[in-house]
C-alpha cells in the first residue's frame, strides 16, 4: 500500500482501557474506536463509568490501566487538551458573567474557530437578544444553549458531551442534533451520553457498550 493511498488510523482508539476508585473497578477493560466524522453514543447502567470515562479523554482524570491512542499516536493529556471538549452537567460558566462575556474568555484561553465569531455562535444557538444577560439569569435551557455556543466557538475535534439533552425543549434537543450533524460533517467526532431516547439527524450512531 503506497503512502498517497494509506488509511489513516481512528481520530481516537482505545484498548483495555480501565479505570478503578478505590481498587474497585469502575467499568473495563474497554475497546472501542472513534473516527472523523463519527458520534458515537456511550451506553451502560447507572454508576457504569459513562461520566468517568468522558472525564478522562477531558484530562481531568489519570488512566488506571490500558492505553489510549490519538491520530495513531499515544494519548498524552496535556499535549491534547485543546483538541477535547467537555460539556457535563456543570456547564463551566461564570455566573455572574454575560453569556458573550464567558465566551470571549474561553476563546481568549483556547482561540477560535476559523469564521466564528461570539455573537455568530450566540445566535446559532437562539440567544440573540441575551448576549448580555448575566448567566445567573437565564434559564436553566438557556443556561445550556450558552454552554453548547462555546461548542461551536472553540476549535475542538472531540466532543465529550454529557447528558447534552437535559434541561432542553424538543427545539433544544433539535438544535444539539443538528450542531452533531455538524461537526460530523466538518470532520469532528462525538462521545454522548445520554439517559434519554436520542435521535440522531444522521441515523444510528456507533454505540459504546460500559462494563466493569
Amino acid at each position: 500500500m503506497t503512502a498517497s493511498t494509506a488509511v489513516a488510523p481512528p481520530l481516537l482508539e482505545a484498548r483495555a482501557l480501565s479505570f478503578y476508585r478505590q481498587d474497585e473497578p469502575v467499568f473495563g477493560p474497554l475497546d472501542f474506536c472513534l473516527l472523523e466524522g463519527e458520534v458515537a453514543l456511550v451506553e451502560g447502567d447507572n454508576g457504569s463509568g459513562k461520566t468517568t470515562l468522558l472525564r478522562i479523554l477531558a484530562g481531568l482524570l489519570h488512566i488506571d490501566e490500558g492505553s489510549l491512542d490519538w491520530r495513531g499516536q499515544p494519548w498524552r493529556r496535556d499535549e491534547h487538551l485543546g483538541d477535547t471538549l467537555f460539556l457535563g452537567h456543570h456547564l463551566g460558566l461564570k455566573a455572574d458573567l454575560s453569556a458573550r462575556e464567558n465566551l470571549a474568555v474561553a476563546a481568549g484561553l483556547y482561540g477560535a474557530r476559523d469564521g466564528c465569531t461570539v455573537d455568530g455562535v450566540l445566535l446559532d444557538v437562539g440567544l440573540a437578544g441575551y448576549e448580555d444577560e448575566p448567566v445567573r439569569r437565564l434559564s436553566a435551557g438557556q443556561k445550556k444553549r450558552a454552554a453548547l455556543a462555546r461548542l461551536l466557538l472553540l476549535p475542538a475535534t472531540l466532543w465529550l458531551l454529557d447528558e447534552p439533552y437535559a434541561n432542553l425543549d424538543r427545539t433544544g434537543i433539535e438544535l444539539v442534533n443538528r450542531l452533531l450533524a455538524r461537526h460530523a460533517a466538518a470532520g469532528g467526532a462525538a462521545l454522548v451520553t445520554s439517559h434519554g431516547a436520542v435521535s440522531f439527524l444522521n441515523g444510528e450512531p456507533k454505540r459504546v457498550r460500559m462494563h466493569a
